[in-house]
């Protein structure tokens, strides 16, 4: 054979390099491989990871005010503070423009709402102001403007400026408003080719007429109204929204709309941990306010008090179910199963009929006499209340890895302890309790987990002491709404479990946890 032979590349059966053949096959292989793990990666993007990243997203966003008043808050922005907190009257009539739009758009009720977050009576002053911009009578503009050229009365004048890119740097505002006017005027089923433009349109016109330096570019129709706008009879748009309200020449308003003007914020967090932002900086909230920390720590101890109890009631009934013949390993196995074939709801309200004050428990302890009727104990809506029956319903998952990893554990182990001479206990704890600690770090990650995040049995038994954050969590989206703090807390709370997580790994080791086998 010659050298060449010996030196050339080793061919596969169809001619082509070995090598090049086999990492063509390995990525087929792999290729496959993904598809079928496709369906089950897709489910989890879609029911896990995607719902993870819109809290993420929601506990920061805060963009609806920018939307809603786009032409309020950029005169806010644009020159950096103000000499005053209430603005003149060129931000009112901006703000009119924006009011009317989002009145149209019946966005002002939610952007009140967001605000009200914040400061109460936000909400009420923006439904107030948005029912009676409407009403405002602003007809003087479009007239004046029709007395300068009877175009601007023309819808058509209104489509050419619309379709001209120099307009849009021109006319800003007047162009925003005349669009946002199209839009709505479609979404009412019309055609507002064929409407006459409303008079706000017009202050928006006038607005950004005064504040164009130079009009050498406009055409001669923008040139002669920017010549005669000056001269306008105008309307005090910060003395009628004074008259709507009062509130909105409170320094506190726009302080908070001023704080809040930004597209994402940092204020859900800083609500989350009983801070706040406001327009002077952060600081701490008022003690009466400080409810999130407290609900944290407690969340926090509970659990872990829960998981304790779990490993204490759960550790001898799995103990007994690895050392009984398997007929009665597989009873057990059935009576430990049986609370998962009953509701959780029916399970929780057995218990608050159990713990209240004329329950069984109490009417056993005074029947017993060890108890007088007058000092029935108080056993539910709070702490006790919540742990017991949370215990109850956790303790299955506590059971079933810790039995799984005792039944994997050779009996012959502990007899052979017992032969050189060591006592049921020294047995126990030094060759057979070592041996099981991999189920009880199993079965107490599975059950703090769960419990952390319980909101049902906490809400049903735990009165105003014994609630959890996730009952909290629960409330803001879906009674008060503020899903933007709900998705703060959730992260928090998602972050702790990650740190506890953590934790846990560094010292007991994630590598030590397993369910049997």
């Amino acid at each position: 054979m010659s050298d060449s032979t010996n030196n050339g590349p080793v061919l596969a059966a169809d001619g082509t390099p070995l090598k090049r053949s086999l990492r063509r096959s390995l990525r087929l292989q792999k290729f496959r491989a993904l598809l079928l793990i496709a369906p089950l990666l897709a489910f989890i993007l879609i029911t896990f990871i995607a719902p993870i990243a819109d809290m993420l997203f929601r506990s920061v966003e805060n963009k609806i005010v920018e939307e809603t008043l786009p032409q309020t808050i950029a005169l806010i922005d644009a020159g950096g503070p103000i000499e005053t907190i209430v603005p003149n009257q060129k931000v009112f009539s901006a703000l009119y423009v924006d009011m009317f739009v989002a009145a149209e758009n019946k966005e002002h009720t939610r952007l009140g709402t967001r605000l009200n977050y914040e400061q109460s009576g936000i909400s009420s002053l923006f439904r107030k102001s948005g029912r009676r911009v409407a009403r405002l009578d602003v007809e003087v503009y479009k007239k004046q403007f029709e007395e300068v050229d009877p175009q601007w009365a023309d819808v058509a004048t209104w489509q050419s400026l619309a379709e001209s890119a120099n307009s849009a740097e021109l006319l800003p505002r007047a162009m925003w408003a005349y669009n946002a006017w199209r839009d709505y005027v479609r979404a009412d089923g019309d055609n507002p080719d064929k409407e006459a433009p409303e008079d706000f349109i017009y202050v928006a016109l006038y607005d950004d007429l005064i504040a164009l330096d130079d009009v050498t570019s406009a055409n001669d129709l923008i040139r002669k109204s920017a010549d005669a706008a000056p001269d306008f009879e105008t309307v005090n748009f910060k003395e009628a929204f004074v008259k709507f309200d009062k509130d909105w020449a409170s320094e506190n308003v726009w302080k908070t709309l001023r704080t809040y003007s930004t597209p994402y914020t940092e204020g859900y967090f800083l609500n989350a941990i009983d801070f706040q932002k406001d327009f002077d900086g952060y600081s701490l909230r008022p003690d009466n306010q400080r409810i999130y920390g407290v609900l944290f720590m407690r969340t926090l101890f509970m659990s872990l008090v829960i998981t304790a109890c779990a490993v204490l009631l759960g550790y001898p009934i799995a103990w007994l179910m690895a050392n009984r013949p398997m007929r009665e390993a597989n009873l057990l196995m059935i009576m430990v199963l049986l609370p998962f074939w009953t509701s959780l709801l029916v399970r929780t309200s057995a218990w608050k009929v159990m713990l209240q004050q004329q329950g069984v428990i109490n009417d056993t302890l005074v029947w017993l006499n060890l108890v007088d009727e007058a000092g029935r104990l108080v056993l539910i809506n709070n702490q006790f209340g919540t742990i017991v029956a949370m215990t109850h319903i956790l303790l299955p998952f506590m059971v079933l890895p810790l039995y799984s990893v005792m039944r994997t554990i050779p009996e012959s182990y502990t007899r052979a302890a017992k032969s050189l001479g060591a006592t049921n206990w020294t047995a126990f704890w030094r060759v057979y309790f070592p041996q099981s600690v991999p189920g009880i770090g199993a079965g107490s990650i599975l059950v703090f987990i769960l419990s952390i995040g319980y909101y049902i049995t906490p809400e049903i038994v735990g009165g105003t002491t014994g609630t959890f954050i996730s009952n909290r969590i629960a409330y803001h989206i879906s009674s008060s709404l503020n899903w933007g703090l709900a998705a703060a807390l959730g992260t928090i709370l998602l972050a702790v479990v990650l740190l506890l997580y953590w934790v846990y790994d560094r010292i007991v080791g994630i590598d030590n946890v397993k369910l049997g086998g």
